[in-house]
C-alpha cells in the first residue's frame, strides 16, 4: 500500500503494476481507458488525492465525494499528470522553477475544485444534463455545412504583413 505522505510512492504506475522505466507519462483519458484500467488509475489518483490534501492542507477544498464529480476529478487527473511530469519527469532546460510552477497552477485551479454543495460533508448529486432538443445534431451539421465560420476560404487576418515580411526576408541584396 502506497504511503499516502510519500510523493516517490505516488509516481505513476502502468497497467499490471511494473514500474514505468523513463517513459513518458501516459496521457490520462477516463473514456478511452477499459473499466479494469479506469479503476486502478482512479485507485492511484485517490492516492494522490488524499496526499494532496493533507499536503496542501486542502481538506476544506477537495471534499471527499470529489470522485463522484466529473468536472473536479478532470481538473485533478490534469493536476496529478502535471505533477507527475513536474516531479517525476526529466529535468528539461527553461524548466528550471516547474515545482513553483505547479505550485501556481494548484492554486489557480482550486477555486474549480471547490464543492459548495458538497461542503457541509453530505455528498449532493450534481444537476442533471439537459437534454439535447430533438434535432440538434441536424442542426449542427447543417451549420458545418453553411456557416461563413465554417465554410469561408483560408485567409490571414495579417496576411498583407507576412507578405511583406516575407518580401524583405527574401529582397535582394
Amino acid at each position: 500500500m502506497p504511503d499516502p505522505l510519500n510523493p516517490a510512492d505516488l509516481w505513476p504506475m502502468p497497467p499490471g503494476g511494473a514500474a514505468q522505466q523513463a517513459a513518458e507519462p501516459q496521457r490520462w483519458v477516463w473514456a478511452a481507458m477499459d473499466p479494469a484500467e479506469r479503476r486502478l488509475r482512479m485507485r492511484e489518483l485517490g492516492v494522490w488525492v488524499d496526499w494532496l490534501r493533507t499536503t496542501f492542507e486542502l481538506h476544506n477544498t477537495i471534499t471527499h465525494c470529489w470522485y463522484r464529480h466529473c468536472a473536479v476529478v478532470e481538473h485533478l487527473t490534469a493536476l496529478y499528470a502535471g505533477w507527475v511530469r513536474t516531479y517525476a519527469g526529466e529535468e528539461a532546460p527553461g524548466r528550471e522553477l516547474a515545482e513553483a510552477d505547479w505550485i501556481n497552477t494548484l492554486h489557480a485551479f482550486t477555486p474549480r475544485l471547490k464543492l459548495a454543495a458538497c461542503a457541509t460533508g453530505t455528498h449532493q448529486e450534481p444537476p442533471m444534463s439537459v437534454p439535447s432538443p430533438a434535432g440538434s445534431a441536424e442542426e449542427f451539421e447543417l451549420y458545418l455545412t453553411l456557416s461563413d465560420a465554417t465554410t469561408a476560404p483560408a485567409a490571414h487576418p495579417a496576411a498583407a504583413e507576412l507578405s511583406r515580411r516575407e518580401a524583405e526576408l527574401n529582397a535582394p541584396l
